[in-house]
């Protein structure tokens, strides 16, 4: 698996609007066009309700 950029992931999410679900963001990833892995590793959210972009980034990127 390549990794995945913050960047790719800010563009990935362009325009989704907070506090929403890790559904929603899916589906704003895919209509931006986001390359799958970016999809599925939004998909992979370990919370279901998200607050925002930092969230995002926090859960995607700290391990």
């Amino acid at each position: 698996m390549s990794d995945v950029d913050p960047i790719e992931v800010q563009q990935a999410l362009k325009g989704a609007s907070y506090p929403t679900d890790r559904k929603t963001l899916t589906d704003v990833a895919r209509r931006n066009k986001a390359q799958d892995e970016v999809v599925d590793r939004i998909s992979r959210l370990r919370s279901d309700r998200i607050e925002g972009p930092d969230q995002v980034e926090k859960e995607m990127f700290d391990r």
